[in-house]
């Protein structure tokens, strides 16, 4: 991240105002983006996404909890709770 002297960016009106909160202190101004959801940026939502929905397809084909519990290293508890359709609420 480059430090830019906020004299030479902001108007003089916005300096003064921002010199009586926070002189000679060293702020981050944050981009003005909509925040992102857990997940989106690293891809990690996606790759939970299409790993329940293979959990959910070798269920439905016939394929046990505990034989889904070993295969995915999760608990038979999270594994009911992903062919129960528990955590499809928090991911879509």
């Amino acid at each position: 991240m480059k430090y830019r002297n906020a004299q030479d960016i902001l108007p003089d009106a916005l300096l003064k105002e921002l010199q009586s909160y926070a002189a000679g202190e060293t702020l981050y101004v944050p981009c003005v983006q909509e925040k992102q959801g857990w997940g989106e940026v690293s891809g990690a939502r996606r790759y939970y996404r299409e790993r329940n929905d293979r959990i959910r397809l070798k269920f439905e084909s016939g394929n046990t909890l505990d034989e889904l519990a070993v295969e995915y290293h999760l608990s038979v508890d999270s594994i009911r709770k992903i062919v129960s359709g528990g955590d499809t609420r928090k991911m879509k």
